[in-house]
């Protein structure tokens, strides 16, 4: 802190008549303030500190400015801030984005390219076909959380800084499942019906509650199946690796929807009708079109998981997705319980359910 004295000799220099100087004293409230670096470096809850921790449920901030940072009266106003804590917050975001950062993978040197074996025809055109469908689904993942990126206010930096991270995990899968359907020389093959409904939320919460909820949701499932349909080592490392990053996504919208619920009980029933949409386009028996994937997609992983195209290994391979949409489903209601949402279940596609008893 410069004393006041030199501060009162500086603007007596010669031609400094119109110097203010005041940023230079510090706050008071702030004196004192002690940051210390943790076991896993310097972090975001480490230097969440004095008022720089105090994270308002309600802010006027409509400027470019971060949280704690003093206000200036000529800032811009950007007009476009949510001042509503509950419409973003998630108190998962500064971890999750810690650990996407440690964990940062690359799809041209962390994947053992060169091991790649030669599969049989039918194994590695259904490879491709699900790399098709994963890498429009990654797209919509990613492009979905920028639209709202805009909206978050300085003084809720945090979930900004997640959101980025999502993108860009986003973005690294798209990369690697059209990688991998073009490694073998086959390439990219039939694309899905499209975003089905998700590049459509007009809020964050409609978004986290199609997007995290439901669609990120189910990709994770698959990406943990991975192991069991994978026909390589190298294609079990791109799902193992896929499915860190996107059990980050999931984690960040169940605690967000955890947020809202416990603050703004009142917008359950808004986030029920997100869901009713959801949940009707989400396609659980064979050859149904929806999220998770059309005809082609259904019968990609049908042919993975049995091994081949004859009958029994056909057969096999059926019975072992209705296992997967099975687990899919239930890992879903886990999320809804764990979200405060636990009565779901009770308004869901009576299939879905169905299949969830059985």
């Amino acid at each position: 802190m410069v004393k006041p004295e030199i501060l009162e000799q500086l603007r007596k220099e010669p031609g400094a008549e119109d110097l203010d100087l005041s940023w230079l004293e510090r706050p008071a409230a702030e004196r004192g303030l002690e940051v210390k670096v943790g076991k896993r470096g310097l972090t975001l809850d480490d230097i969440a500190v004095g008022s720089y921790g105090d994270v308002p449920e309600y802010t006027r901030n409509q400027s470019g400015r971060l949280r704690g940072s003093a206000p200036r009266p000529d800032a811009q106003n950007l007009s476009s801030h949510w001042p509503n804590m509950a419409e973003s917050w998630s108190e998962s975001a500064t971890l999750l984005y810690e650990e996407a950062l440690q964990r940062q993978w690359s799809s041209a040197t962390d994947i053992p390219w060169h091991e790649l074996p030669e599969l049989d025809d039918d194994l590695e055109l259904a490879m491709s076909q699900l790399c098709t469908f994963l890498t429009q689904v990654e797209f919509i993942a990613g492009d979905e959380p920028g639209k709202f990126a805009p909206n978050i206010s300085g003084d809720h930096f945090e979930i900004a800084l997640f959101l980025a991270s999502q993108i860009m995990d986003e973005a690294r899968h798209l990369d690697v499942f059209r990688k991998r359907a073009l490694a073998n020389g086959i390439g990219l093959l039939q694309a899905g019906t499209g975003a089905v409904g998700l590049l459509t939320a007009q809020s964050f919460i409609e978004m986290t509650a199609q997007l995290h909820i439901v669609g990120e949701g189910f990709v994770q499932s698959v990406f943990r199946m991975g192991e069991l349909f994978a026909q390589s080592e190298v294609d079990k490392r791109i799902f193992r690796l896929s499915a860190q990053d996107e059990s980050r996504h999931v984690a960040f919208g169940v605690m967000h929807m955890k947020h809202l619920m416990e603050t703004e009980p009142e917008r359950r029933e808004e986030v029920h009708t997100y869901l009713d949409r959801m949940e009707g386009q989400v396609g659980v028996v064979p050859n149904q079109a929806g999220l998770t994937g059309g005809g082609e997609t259904t019968e990609a992983l049908a042919i993975l998981l049995g091994g081949g195209t004859s009958e029994a290994q056909l057969k096999e391979g059926y019975n072992k997705l209705m296992a997967i949409r099975r687990r899919q489903l239930k890992e879903y209601v886990h999320r809804l319980e764990v979200a405060g949402l636990g009565d779901r279940i009770d308004r869901m596609p009576e299939r879905m359910r169905e299949i969830l008893q059985s």
